[in-house]
């Protein structure tokens, strides 16, 4: 589906416009759209999630699934066709894939996985309608080296940048090796989906070269992250491989370098509602490519 004639909409998350940071509470979008009868999350998970902005998943996947994941992973990343391909994200430094993008469309194995219903069903009955894939993405997090992820909502650059209105997406990220604590772990501050942080900084032509590799633009202040820190607190999530992780669009998270010999990679899955279709960008110049926001989709059925 293609929307081709865009009419910018109310703003009501307004960020790299003002001089000075600003919190702004979410009153409009709810964070869990359905009930425990829509699909597999029960009462207490759902109200968790509302509370939280995330609900982790023990053994999503497992057995041949896992195998299978995990095998795509290793083929995505050292894939020769892909050599050039604007996809692949590499560390600026030391060349080393960090992220492959649109991989529902490169592997035929994470295009049926994500269709299941302990998927798909998911992502529905949390937003409440038909869903469609905003983005999907292998992470690489190499041992000896594979570097941070700072703090950041992902709705803001999705609202920025690729012009999504409302908060009524949700990401799940699958841990395709084990998650410790010492060797890139995401980390999340629960609670904090409820505030937006309006950021400061014009945003640069095609400014996702850059951020995909390092982000900048678009990332909080120090004292808004702290006011977050210090009234939502931080979790570490960790897990075997083949958990899984649903966390609101807007949640605060971010992951710190990886200098173990243990490397930690995951696939990523950011499901949008079929009724929070993208508009023009709302901070920046132009929408980012494809790969990255999606405008021409299918439902995920």
């Amino acid at each position: 589906m293609f929307k081709e004639a865009l009419i910018q909409t109310r703003d009501y998350y307004p960020t790299r416009i003002e001089k000075e940071p600003r919190l702004i509470y979410r009153s409009e979008d709810p964070v869990v759209w359905g009930n425990s009868d829509d699909g597999p999350l029960n009462t207490d998970q759902l109200n968790n999630h509302e509370n939280n902005g995330y609900t982790s998943i023990d053994s999503l996947i497992e057995g041949d699934d896992l195998t299978s994941a995990q095998n795509e992973l290793q083929r995505l990343m050292s894939e020769p066709s892909l050599a050039d391909d604007e996809r692949v994200i590499r560390e600026p430094k030391s060349n080393q894939v960090r992220s492959v993008f649109d991989v529902h469309k490169l592997s035929d194995f994470f295009s049926e996985l994500i269709r299941e219903e302990r998927i798909a069903g998911v992502a529905r009955q949390l937003l409440g309608s038909d869903v469609y894939l905003h983005q999907s993405r292998v992470n690489y997090k190499p041992g000896f080296g594979g570097k941070s992820f700072y703090w950041h909502s992902d709705f803001e650059t999705w609202h920025a940048e690729d012009g999504m209105p409302r908060m009524r997406a949700v990401s799940l990220s699958i841990s395709l090796t084990d998650n410790y604590e010492y060797n890139g772990s995401l980390m999340i501050m629960p609670g904090s989906h409820t505030t937006f942080v309006s950021c400061v900084g014009a945003t640069p032509e095609d400014n996702y070269h850059q951020s995909l590799q390092a982000q900048k633009v678009g990332t909080p202040d120090e004292t808004s992250l702290r006011c977050l820190a210090d009234k939502h607190g931080i979790d570490q999530l960790t897990g075997k491989a083949g958990s899984g992780l649903w966390f609101d669009s807007n949640c605060m998270h971010g992951s710190g370098g990886n200098i173990t010999p243990y490397p930690r990679s995951n696939l990523f899955l950011v499901f949008n509602s079929v009724e929070n279709e993208l508009d023009e960008p709302f901070g920046a110049d132009k929408p980012r490519p494809e790969f990255l926001g999606a405008r021409t989709w299918d439902i995920v059925k």
